[in-house]
């Protein structure tokens, strides 16, 4: 996410035990030549083991896959739908429940319907944006459960504080991180507009989404059906952590092939799509340089409904009201969140240095924008919930992209692209720590770098 204001062709394993945070590890995506994404195969699982019994657990090392139907009011601004889930658990230790979390619990008023386990009914509970779903049952390693949601929820009409995160506005429904997703309890509330989300990769996502009057759908994945009255259009998503969904009556796209990958720039009249779209591809060819292949076939850069920047697997949200002289930095960092988030993930809310630190540094390195920080000092290693609004920005992004840069520099700049290379094989659609960024730093260089980062990571030192 931006201020106020990845595809090899060979995926690589993370082992699930290497983080306690958890990690979905997606199986080699295949290719799909009707729609050009390459879609993951399903996966194979057996009938699900819940045996008797509590353990009071739930995990994020779950492999899941997530079916939605909906259907939206445009202008009513309702939503409402089934999410089926099929997880299958991937750590050492049985759990009997799972956290699902959603956007349409703090923002849409989401009113849950009914909700099963393997066919069972269950009593989920909501606080916040996390639902619990009890399994009714214990879920072994290895084993696999299913679970249906069907749910409603109510659009926002403005774009203040956190709203412009599912609303309708200007002309835009936005829905951002709104399918209710294996998690773990994270508070949304939060005195910055700092990511209080962390989700595990899943290797295939399908949206069927019907609106009641034609408009032009925009999702991060590839469209595989479109009815012929133009109201319910089909998505197929592969090896994403959000399905991120933008619809408008007006919506128009340009198109650009940038090496090996299409860019489809989606604006409403009047936005200078044609600015939007040079600063786009510049950004994407400064970033594969450094940072090896973009991760998915197609990047969607989609005119949002307001609020600032923001980054979905494959797609990102620019306001219509971006100053132009801003576009190069801007599209340059919520592109570059798709390595750094998108294809190695990190808990936002708890750890955002590992994402949004890293990705303003390269950001303003490309662009060349490097300056100081405009508030005083501060450690690196708080949560989003400890840093205040008027200083997150410049003391996690400027203040830790600044500490990144000056490592750039005492490591050469070759080194440094290199070992973040490395780094984004080594933990490619994983999660990761803070930690895990800074002792790959710190081990491609023999100059001791821990050693100047303490004082700014007390709790990691």
């Amino acid at each position: 996410m931006s201020g106020p204001s990845i595809r090899h062709r060979t995926l690589l394993a993370l082992a699930a035990s290497a983080l306690t945070i958890g990690v979905v590890v997606p199986p080699a995506a295949a290719a799909d030549p009707g729609s050009g994404a390459r879609v993951a195969s399903r996966p194979v699982v057996s009938a699900s083991a819940l045996v008797p019994g509590t353990v009071n657990r739930s995990t994020m090392s779950m492999r899941a896959t997530y079916d939605v139907v909906a259907t939206l009011r445009i202008a009513a601004r309702v939503l409402r739908g089934t999410v089926r889930i099929t997880a299958t658990n991937q750590s050492p230790q049985a759990v009997d429940r799972v956290r699902l979390n959603t956007t349409m619990g703090p923002l849409g008023g989401v009113a849950l319907g009914r909700v099963t386990v393997d066919g069972t009914p269950v009593p989920a509970t909501r606080v916040g944006q996390t639902i619990t779903v009890p399994f009714g049952g214990v879920l072994g390693t290895g084993a696999t459960v299913r679970i249906s949601m069907s749910f409603r929820a109510t659009l926002r009409s403005t774009t203040s504080g956190s709203t412009w995160l599912f609303t309708r506005a200007n002309g835009v429904s936005s829905l951002y991180r709104w399918v209710p997703w294996i998690s773990r309890t994270t508070r949304f509330s939060r005195p910055n507009f700092g990511d209080p989300f962390v989700t595990p990769v899943s290797p295939h996502v399908m949206l069927r989404l019907t609106t009641d009057t034609p408009a032009v759908v925009v999702a991060n994945g590839a469209r595989t059906a479109l009815s012929s009255d133009g109201r319910t259009s089909t998505w197929v998503a592969t090896n994403v952590r959000d399905l991120v969904v933008n619809v408008a009556t007006d919506y128009r796209k340009r198109t650009r092939v940038v090496g090996d990958t299409t860019v489809r720039v989606i604006t409403r009249p009047g936005t200078p799509s044609a600015a939007w779209m040079d600063a786009a591809a510049t950004a994407l060819t400064r970033l594969e340089a450094r940072l090896g292949p973009y991760p998915w076939p197609t990047l969607r850069i989609v005119q949002s409904s307001g609020g600032a920047g923001m980054e979905g697997p494959g797609i990102v949200w620019i306001p219509a009201n971006a100053p132009r002289a801003n576009l190069p930095y801007l599209l340059t960092h919520e592109i570059g969140h798709q390595w750094f988030y998108g294809l190695v993930g990190n808990d936002q809310a708890r750890e955002p240095f590992a994402d949004e630190a890293l990705t303003d540094a390269v950001a303003r390195y490309l662009t060349g924008t490097r300056r100081a920080s405009r508030c005083e000092k501060s450690t690196l290693d708080k949560s989003i919930y400890q840093y205040s609004g008027a200083c997150y920005y410049e003391q996690l992004y400027i203040q830790g992209g600044n500490l990144l840069d000056t490592t750039r520099q005492r490591m050469g700049t070759a080194t440094f692209f290199a070992t973040l290379r490395r780094y984004l094989a080594d933990h490619r659609w994983g999660l990761v720590h803070t930690r895990t960024l800074l002792d790959a730093l710190d081990a491609a260089t023999p100059l001791d770098l821990a050693a100047g980062w303490r004082s700014r990571f007390p709790t990691l030192y």
